[in-house]
């Protein structure tokens, strides 16, 4: 489960994936069609990792609830810069 933004306190992107090292790279190369790729969102500013896919998965769509300045609190507790 990660968090990608286009800059600091820019455009967020909730996401999932089993390799997380390949979705970077996928997104920092715009080979993900689609958001990231329309509004640039391409920086990994935070992650963590799930025992399963169903839990990571049941953990983004919680965080994608989230209101914005949530979120952003989230990865400047971890990610100040």
């Amino acid at each position: 489960m990660y968090l990608l933004a286009s800059a600091k306190r820019g455009t967020l992107y909730t996401g999932v994936t089993s390799d997380l090292i390949q979705r970077v790279w996928q997104h920092r190369e715009h080979l993900a069609q689609g958001f990231t790729e329309r509004y640039g969102v391409d920086r990994l500013v935070w992650y963590e990792q799930h025992e399963t896919m169903e839990s990571a998965i049941q953990r983004e769509k919680k965080i994608k609830k989230w209101n914005r300045e949530w979120k952003i609190q989230l990865i400047e507790e971890n990610n100040p810069e």
